[in-house]
């Protein structure tokens, strides 16, 4: 029987600051929920694959399993982006988030910067990370969804930098759009994660 996941309605965010409903709309409901569709679709194909004919350089099952990681890795960091905006008030960080970003980073100012040219450099994501290996905390970045993700890694905060996040609203200034998005981080889901974060690392020493 193939896995099948639906669309996570409860994590749409509505009005933000400087991130129209329209903007989230459009994105929510055309990418996300595309996303949502298409690695149903892949699973559903993959239950009936040939494995007998893999191969590597090309094969029904190799391009099932190329296309799995992009749409799954596409839901996953659609609804960690839109659960990290969702009732955020934005501002600096709280709780354990600050300590962890002020002794990472030596500040909140010094973290946004970095963040922010993490998101600037990036075709399609910027994403602060605990990284279970260490037990650090370090901002990544990814050209796509299943492009340079780094293994035992869990995303903290996540920001979608493809131009279908923010030409709505900003055309094509992506600085502007990612100044918005810190004005609406919702900072309790970051010390949530960080917290889960941390626990895992625990079991997995």
């Amino acid at each position: 029987m193939a896995d099948n996941v639906s669309a996570k309605e409860g994590v749409k965010p509505q009005g933000l600051k400087g991130i129209s409903d329209q903007q989230i709309g459009y994105h929510f409901d055309t990418h996300y929920k595309g996303y949502v569709t298409k690695i149903n679709e892949i699973w559903e194909k993959l239950a009936a694959a040939d494995r007998s004919k893999a191969n590597q350089n090309f094969s029904d099952y190799r391009v099932l399993k190329v296309e799995e990681s992009f749409n799954w890795m596409g839901v996953i960091l659609h609804e960690l982006y839109f659960e990290n905006m969702k009732d955020g008030k934005g501002g600096p960080p709280s709780g354990d988030a600050k300590a962890a970003i002020d002794a990472a980073f030596g500040s909140f100012d010094k973290f946004k910067e970095d963040f922010k040219a993490c998101g600037i450099a990036f075709r399609g994501w910027a994403i602060l990370a605990f990284d279970l290996n260490d037990g650090k905390i370090r901002t990544y970045g990814a050209d796509a969804h299943n492009v340079y993700g780094i293994w035992n890694a869990v995303p903290l905060l996540v920001l979608d930098t493809y131009e279908h996040a923010y030409y709505t609203d900003q055309g094509p200034k992506r600085a502007p759009y990612i100044d918005a998005f810190f004005d609406n981080v919702n900072w309790d889901v970051v010390n949530r994660r960080l917290a889960k974060a941390r626990k895992a690392h625990e079991a997995l020493k």
